[in-house]
């Protein structure tokens, strides 16, 4: 009876340390799947974070060309303005010399 109770007891033990392998190695693939996922998202974000600056500075030069593109409208708008004051001072100019001879 000794060596049935023995092998009963040993056969109990292999096969709670096998079920409790198993139970170990479907937690290390269940660990290995979500730092899997994890480093997936990571890197999604790191190329979206990539992605979002990219557009920033492309938008950034958008705006500041759009910025001197309309500092040299006005400034040839201001100069042309200036100008024509110039050119009615001259005229003013020219009819008051003209009706003083």
């Amino acid at each position: 009876m000794k060596p049935f109770l023995f092998l009963l007891l040993f056969s109990s033990a292999t096969f709670l340390t096998v079920s409790c392998n198993k139970q170990k190695q479907a937690i290390d693939a269940q660990n290995d799947a979500t730092q899997t996922a994890l480093d997936r998202q990571k890197d999604a974000v790191a190329a979206d974070a990539k992605e979002a600056k990219t557009q920033v500075d492309i938008d950034t030069k958008i705006t500041k060309a759009n910025i001197d593109a309309s500092k040299a409208v006005e400034q040839a708008q201001l100069d042309a303005e200036k100008k024509k004051a110039d050119a009615e001072a001259a005229a003013a100019k020219a009819r008051v010399d003209a009706v003083q001879k």
